[in-house]
């Protein structure tokens, strides 16, 4: 007995043990992989690895004897190009907007490095390209570290304020350095409260929104440029809209504006495609970016285009009452002020609504500025300017070079560049857009291309599809595709190469991806022919087989 009663406290004992174990090892996995939880939740909205680009510390370096300017950047939301008044707009009426024109400067090559709202704002804010400071789409917060152009500012004295959408991180408001005053928004915001309870980040402070959000903001902005009349120390006011993102909400005073007086941008009918027009372009027409299914609705376009134009009319005012602050203020003609949209949008050109995509429509962007103490009003800027440019410009009007870790340049001295004792100015002949392709939106495509003044190239990431090459000076709507004619090979080789090796440059060869929101925009209209494909391209159609065996 004794024996079998010592076998079985034995088994008991290993029988323990191996619980005891197991329980270890289920209990570790548990930390483990809360631990992995944990630090993935922490990484995720940012940026999992990337070596980053931005300086550990902010230095300066003055430019000697340069005066600390005041700044005023005007920021809007899907504001095209050519939808000014003074650009010869069949109906659209912005006097303010053409004021800053007729006493400044029109930069009518101005474009953005990805046409989306938070990679854009993320270029402007730290001039650098989408592949370096990694925020891809609307939904990642701005990695660990970023540094932006009014970090530099703060450390040259100014006093600096932000009004309005920031975006990056689309359930993020918190007031982000660099910014001595602070009101904001989650997301996109709203035109005006969706409920009694809306707020805004007023200094971190939770503030109701009283009312049409475009007004709103201008009145925060101005009350703050009053305060001391800003005369202790230069100041920089970066404002924000919302607007004119959709979905488009004029101001009451606005609605009904431009009725009876709409027509739309140059349509793209079916009829339009060439040969070579891609598969995928074909195939978004029907889409929640297209005009056969736009938003997944039958939505009037043209109403949609009155919509717009008659909500940016509210910002127009709101440049005109910044304007008439500066003046009353007497600090008008010393202030550098530069307006301008954060990505284009389409109404229907190569049969698609909104932006994402590579061509002028979506890429292209309404550019101006005036400082009359700096340069002569009236002057029309043709070289190619684009977002990345904005933090350079804004730090050499406060007296500082460019750090050395930004893409882009100062377009100041383009202003200047007849002036006697400017030299030379040496510029870009291209740069590089990206978009990276977003699962809640699967139509578009990851898009690389490279954007010179006369050719125009763009490429395609995982997608069985032709590539683009466009003569801007011949076809500046992009309709003939010259990719398979043979006159254009070595062109199309050079760009090519020319893209990748910007890409190359630090991370960019690299995709960057997000985990997707739960909503799938990922429908077709059969009504408008959603059951059927787009044919491919002609070239990539053959008769007869290229080899007569498997070599």
């Amino acid at each position: 007995m004794n024996t079998n009663g010592n076998s079985t406290i034995t088994t008991r004992r290993q029988a323990f043990k191996m619980r005891f174990s197991c329980w270890q090892v289920f209990l570790m996995a548990l930390v483990l992989s809360s631990t992995v939880c944990t630090s993935f939740a922490n990484v995720y909205p940012s940026t999992v690895s990337q070596n980053s680009v931005f300086p550990s510390t902010i230095n300066t370096t003055p430019i000697a004897g340069a005066k600390k300017r005041n700044v005023v950047f005007i920021l809007t939301d899907d504001h095209r190009y050519d939808a000014m008044g003074f650009t010869g707009h069949p109906f659209m009426k912005t006097p303010h907007l053409d004021s800053i024109a007729k006493e400044g400067v029109y930069l009518k090559n101005a474009f953005v490095t990805t046409s989306l709202c938070s990679p854009s704002r993320a270029s402007i804010l730290t001039g650098l390209y989408t592949h370096k400071h990694r925020v891809i789409d609307n939904n990642r917060l701005e990695q660990e570290g970023t540094v932006y152009f009014s970090q530099y500012l703060q450390k040259q004295g100014y006093d600096t304020a932000y009004f309005g959408k920031w975006h990056m991180g689309s359930k993020s408001d918190e007031q982000r350095q660099g910014f001595n005053h602070w009101v904001s928004f989650k997301g996109q915001g709203h035109y005006l409260p969706p409920n009694k309870n809306y707020t805004l980040n007023v200094n971190g402070k939770r503030v109701k929104q009283k009312g049409y959000i475009t007004d709103e903001l201008t009145d925060y902005a101005i009350d703050w440029m009053k305060e001391n009349q800003r005369q202790e120390k230069p100041f920089m006011l970066y404002l924000s809209h919302k607007a004119v993102h959709a979905n488009f909400t004029p101001a009451e005073r606005h609605k009904g504006l431009y009725n009876g007086q709409v027509t739309l941008p140059s349509n793209h009918k079916v009829s339009d495609y060439n040969e070579n027009t891609p598969r995928w372009l074909r195939d978004q027409r029907n889409s929640w970016h297209g005009v056969d299914f736009p938003y997944h609705s039958e939505i009037d376009i043209k109403q949609y285009y009155q919509n717009y134009t008659e909500a940016f009319s509210a910002v127009d005012d709101s440049i005109g009452r910044v304007k008439a602050q500066l003046k009353a203020m007497g600090i008008l003609d010393e202030t550098l002020i530069i307006y301008m949209g954060d990505n284009g949008f389409m109404f229907g050109e190569h049969g698609l609504i909104d932006k994402r995509v590579a061509y002028e429509t979506s890429i292209r962007v309404p550019m101006v500025m005036q400082c009359p103490d700096l340069f002569k009003g009236g002057q029309t800027i043709e070289e190619i300017v684009a977002n990345i440019d904005i933090a350079p410009s804004i730090l050499k009007a406060a007296g500082l070079e460019k750090p050395p870790h930004m893409d882009g340049e100062s377009f100041l001295a383009l202003a200047q560049k007849n002036a006697p004792s400017v030299k030379e100015i040496p510029w870009r002949d291209y740069f590089l857009y990206v978009y990276y392709w977003e699962k809640n939106f699967p139509q578009s495509p990851t898009v690389f291309a490279l954007r010179g003044n006369k050719y125009k190239y763009i490429t395609y990431y995982g997608l069985w599809d032709t590539d683009e090459l466009y003569d801007l000076e011949n076809d500046p709507k992009e309709t003939t595709n010259l990719i398979a004619n043979k006159k254009y090979k070595n062109i199309i080789s050079t760009m090519e190469d020319k893209l990748y090796a910007m890409l190359n440059d630090q991370g960019g060869m690299d995709i960057p991806m997000n985990k997707p929101s739960r909503w799938l925009q990922n429908i077709r209209y059969r009504k408008r022919g959603g059951d059927k494909a787009a044919d491919f391209p002609t070239r990539f159609v053959v008769d007869e087989p290229e080899h007569k065996n498997a070599q």
